[in-house]
């Protein structure tokens, strides 16, 4: 099932949070006591876990596939393990691009497998175990915080500055699950205090073809956690947005739409543009037609990452 934009209220005070809050507070308590009886399998390799505490639009992803790059830079034999969101195969599944699309293996997993081996289980030992059979040497987990069943040597949250964490799961037991802390771009939520004791590494997601789109008229289309985040990168880069158009997390485009998208585009003598991840669940027909905006994760202090990765990652030789 496609998950939603999370709601921008959802970070802000106000009647409709407070209303939602037992919810949110029923399903931390559900997920702690999952945590509590579920026995842990430990891989034969070390485990690094990237996650979030809210539902998309952290730069997760983006993280994940940094610290691939960054594992196999080194001589890693790194293999990545997603859930697989909004595909239809529930795993283990090693992902092969040119053989699997998004509505099979989901749009994040496709991105992970452009950077290094990665598959899908919905099981993750089950996935783990796979990976490991299969020559992996490290495994990196793209999401599975908050998933019991897999023992992690390393366990990272990714917090979206200008975000926060939202209205969700109580803090100390989500930032208690972590080793440390990527806080993405500016702090403008205020999270930093609440991190105190914890290793903060900063980052920013970096438009990889600013120059590209610099100064040309577009029509922004995404269907991520956050699309309005997408949007500001296009401004920020200097793209003039003639209009912009929301979709669901992991909304499967269709013919139509993007006709009438274009159509759009066209009549404002614009450009079509999306992200790298919605590009990915674009028919194959359209993939020419629309431009992609492609980030990167990156640190500011990447001798503090390699620190914290050393004292897994020795483990691998």
């Amino acid at each position: 099932m496609p998950r939603l934009p999370t709601p921008e209220f959802w970070a802000r005070p106000g009647l409709v949070p407070d209303l939602l809050q037992p919810l949110a507070w029923a399903y931390a308590a559900a997920g702690a006591a999952r945590q509590a009886w579920t026995h842990p399998w430990r891989a034969p390799v070390p485990v690094i876990c990237v996650g979030n505490l809210v539902a998309g639009g952290a730069g997760k992803t983006p993280v994940a596939i940094a610290l691939a790059r960054r594992l196999q830079a080194s001589g890693h034999a790194v293999h990545l393990l997603s859930r697989g969101y909004g595909g239809s195969l529930a795993g283990p599944v090693a992902v092969d691009r040119a053989r699997h699309d998004a509505a099979q293996v989901g749009d994040e997993a496709l991105l992970l497998a452009a950077a290094a081996p990665a598959w899908i289980a919905r099981d993750r030992a089950a996935g783990a175990r796979a990976a490991v059979a299969a020559g992996a040497r490290c495994l990196l987990l793209d999401d599975g915080l908050q998933n019991p069943t897999l023992a992690k040597d390393l366990s990272l949250l990714v917090i979206d500055g200008g975000y926060g964490f939202g209205n969700g799961e109580p803090l100390d037991a989500g930032l208690a699950r972590a080793d440390a802390v990527v806080l993405m771009g500016e702090d403008g939520a205020g999270v930093t205090p609440l991190l105190a004791g914890k290793t903060v590494l900063r980052a920013r997601l970096v438009p990889e073809n600013a120059g590209a789109l610099a100064g040309r008229a577009v029509v922004a289309f995404a269907g991520i956690g956050r699309p309005a985040k997408f949007f500001a990168t296009l401004e920020g880069i200097g793209a003039r947005l003639a209009a912009r158009h929301a979709f669901a997390d992991h909304h499967p485009y269709r013919a139509a739409e993007l006709q009438r998208l274009l159509a759009e585009a066209q009549a404002a003598h614009a450009v079509l543009v999306t992200t790298a991840k919605d590009a990915v669940r674009l028919p194959a027909e359209w993939r020419a037609r629309v431009e992609v905006l492609s980030v990167t994760a990156e640190f500011d202090d990447f001798a503090a990452l390699d620190r914290l990765i050393e004292r897994v990652s020795a483990q691998a030789e």
